[in-house]
Formats: structure tokens, C-alpha cells, sequence
């Protein structure tokens, strides 16, 4: 049996099932806009094929999965 969704973000990302359900829709790795969870986010009006786009600031709180943090100073889409 595989585990859903919520389980996995909450043992990987340590969130809460609240936390969780509040941003189903968004990536548990960045904070202050919801960056889609998608095949690849890119930040918006920059040189990224998306599918998705993402308008910053957005503050980087994990793993860096869609690599929006070009200069690694923890803010990505500045």
C-alpha cells in the first residue's frame, strides 16, 4: 500500500496535516507564493519553459526542487 500525498509531505517536509491541507496545491519547499507542484515551475518573465510559473519573491524553506534559487542567498524569483 503506497502512502497519499499528505503522509509523504509531513515525514519528508516535517508540516502538519493542516499545513498540508492549506497548500495541497502548493510545493512545501517555498514559502510566500504558492509555487505550483508541477513537472518543472519556473520564476516568471525569466528565460524557464515552465509549465509553470511562479512571480517572487518566494523564500526557499527546503529542497530547491525547480532550482529558482540561481545564487543560493535562500530567495528565489527576486
Amino acid at each position: 500500500m503506497r502512502p497519499n500525498k499528505a503522509v509523504l509531505l509531513v515525514a519528508l517536509y516535517g508540516a502538519t496535516l493542516t499545513e498540508v491541507a492549506a497548500q495541497d496545491e502548493c510545493h512545501p519547499s517555498y514559502e510566500g507564493a504558492c509555487v505550483p507542484i508541477a513537472s518543472d515551475a519556473d520564476c516568471a518573465g525569466g528565460s524557464g519553459n515552465g509549465p509553470a510559473y511562479v512571480t517572487g519573491p518566494v523564500r526557499v524553506v527546503g529542497p530547491d526542487v525547480y532550482d529558482l534559487d540561481r545564487d543560493g542567498d535562500g530567495v528565489a524569483c527576486e
